[in-house]
């Protein structure tokens, strides 16, 4: 087998592993740099049509196409579990919301691993070295009402084009005014640290184009190999040392370290594979044991979503003259190909969304019965306890489902679960996927919290101002009785993807971690994880910008550590 040495060896090119391998790669020291990447190299430019991007999840090639395990919580059902395949990751299936979260989740996130270097001020500045943000539609005068973030909290020179739609859908404007005469307070940009009120989205989108995290590649130096199609099986080692890893027919050694970036799903199956993680699991299928962490695996969390659809009347929008006719949509393409702009750079492009704290869920016996420190955290001045998102377009999604597009489809998302799950193996193949159980709704606060915010999302939908265009429920529960509510989130409930927390980040001594403050494997040397597993608190945000803000930290370190801008 052929054995190639390098400085690092990134394991995952989604936005952890694109952030950490561009950043080493760019370094005055110039390490070799190996990126290994199971899909492929997602290469298509038909996948970054932002109007299509609610799609592209539906490309087996870029999906490994996960589900959970059935969860007793949602009556037995198997939820969608898709994780990004190829280049790019997530960021190239996902919905390109681009949502940094609350600065106290990063203020918490310090305070947990005991460094500052987690804190708010010092994320802050990794977001904006990696953004260039646009304005689009925000520029004027009658725009900048709806989104008008401070220059000063953005980056203007990132690899990734971040902002708002240059077009927008003509029910959108009327809908923002809907929501702030319903007594939703407006938020011009959720990207300053405080994401509390109603806004507009933040994608990751750009001139009509999707960014994933392929675009942080882009004239990538000569010390920065990718290698694609190559699913790595095990880490190698000599003693407790990591020294390489072992793919499909080839090792590939490296002489620094070896850093996984495999997401919460990938990564804890690589180093249970490899010999790291709980004991117990190990020896049930017979993989020698390098160190026994037994965190490995435990601490799922997610956010997940339940929808409330109706139809409203045609003269609010204009969606059936576009979907309803394929040369319109076939023209659209063209021009999108031609420059980047028309239809398919407006429609489904530009969301409203919003984050809220709720008096009634924490006066609930649910809240008060939670620990001191969850509490505490939940009451600090930016957490949000659920999120609402406008102008989804899930006939996208789901093609069959609607044959009439006058519809809004609100949502919304429960913030801080308690459920804790966890992922676990299912064989002693490297090649079979982990078991995914994230026990949704297995913890008694959740199943309140969500009664209580989907009752504040219809009481939004029968304010007069919203209420006198919509004409009927064509999605919703069959009463707004606390029995008919959570019955509706059981049978509706679905995953954001979120998922994090299965190689969790702490303090040395701590019992649930799995990694310390500078990423490094506890028990071995010369490996690291940088990616969502790590990470030990469910940001309040979509957390691909958690993801890639991950990878910018690892390289912080790693680029200290090592000297390489010396």
């Amino acid at each position: 087998m052929a054995e190639e040495v390098y400085d690092f060896i990134i394991v995952g090119a989604g936005p952890a592993g694109c952030t950490l391998a561009s950043s080493l790669a760019r370094t005055i020291a110039k390490p070799r740099i190996l990126l290994l990447e199971a899909g492929s190299k997602n290469d298509d430019k038909s996948h970054r049509v932002v109007g299509k991007r609610w799609m592209t999840f539906q490309e087996e090639s870029m999906n490994w196409g996960y589900k959970t395990t059935p969860q007793d919580g949602c009556d037995g059902r198997v939820l969608d579990y898709s994780r990004g395949k190829g280049l790019g990751g997530g960021s190239a299936i996902n919905f390109g919301i681009y949502t940094v979260g609350a600065r106290d989740d990063y203020e918490s996130w310090a305070e947990i691993v005991g460094d500052e270097g987690f804190g708010w001020d010092q994320m802050q500045r990794r977001f904006k070295s990696l953004e260039t943000f646009g304005l689009g539609g925000c520029g004027s005068e009658e725009g900048s009402k709806y989104g008008n973030p401070t220059a000063g909290d953005h980056g203007h020179e990132g690899a990734l084009k971040v902002g708002f739609a240059k077009e927008w859908e003509m029910d959108l404007r009327p809908l923002m005014d809907c929501f702030e005469e319903a007594g939703l307070e407006r938020n011009l940009d959720h990207n300053s640290g405080d994401p509390l009120g109603m806004g507009l989205c933040v994608h990751s989108a750009g001139d009509g184009v999707r960014s994933t995290a392929k675009d942080l590649l882009i004239d990538g130096p000569g010390n920065l190999v990718v290698i694609t199609d190559t699913p790595v099986q095990r880490i190698l080692f000599d003693g407790k040392r990591a020294v390489g890893v072992e793919t499909r027919g080839n090792k590939f050694l490296a002489s620094k370290e070896v850093i996984l970036c495999a997401g919460s799903l990938d990564s804890p199956k690589i180093l249970m594979h490899s010999g790291i993680g709980p004991a117990s699991e190990l020896n049930k299928f017979n993989i020698p044991i390098v160190h026994d962490i037994p965190a490995i695996g435990q601490g799922l969390k997610d956010h997940f979503f339940a929808p409330l659809l109706l139809s409203r009347s045609p003269e609010t929008n204009d969606r059936n003259a576009f979907f309803k006719s394929e040369a319109a949509m076939t023209d659209a393409m063209t021009q999108w190909e031609e420059d980047g702009t028309g239809p398919w750079s407006k429609y489904g492009c530009q969301l409203t969304i919003g984050w809220f704290k709720s008096d009634t869920i924490t006066s609930t016996e649910e809240f008060k019965a939670l620990p001191k420190s969850t509490r505490e955290f939940m009451n600090r001045e930016t957490i949000p306890h659920y999120e609402v998102v406008a102008g989804f377009p899930i006939h996208l999604l789901f093609p069959g489902m609607l044959s009439d597009y006058s519809y809004t489809c609100l949502a919304v998302f429960l913030m801080n679960e308690q459920s804790v799950g966890e992922v676990r193996l299912q064989s002693s193949n490297p090649d079979d996927p982990l078991l995914f159980d994230p026990k949704i709704l297995s913890h008694p606060f959740d199943q309140r919290a969500v009664i209580d915010m989907y009752r504040h999302l219809l009481e939004i939908s029968k304010h007069p101002s919203f209420a006198k265009d919509s004409l009927a429920t064509i999605l919703g529960p069959k009463s707004e009785s606390d029995d008919d509510i959570l019955q509706f989130w059981k049978d509706n409930i679905s995953s954001s993807w979120h998922m994090m927390g299965t190689v969790k980040m702490g303090r040395i001594g701590d019992r649930d971690v799995a990694v310390d403050s500078g990423f490094r494997v506890f028990g071995v040397e010369g490996l690291r994880v940088a990616d969502m597993s790590v990470v030990p608190v469910l940001t309040n945000n979509h957390t691909q910008a958690t993801a890639y803000v991950t990878g910018a930290t690892c390289a912080d370190v790693l680029i200290r550590e090592y000297e390489l801008d010396q």
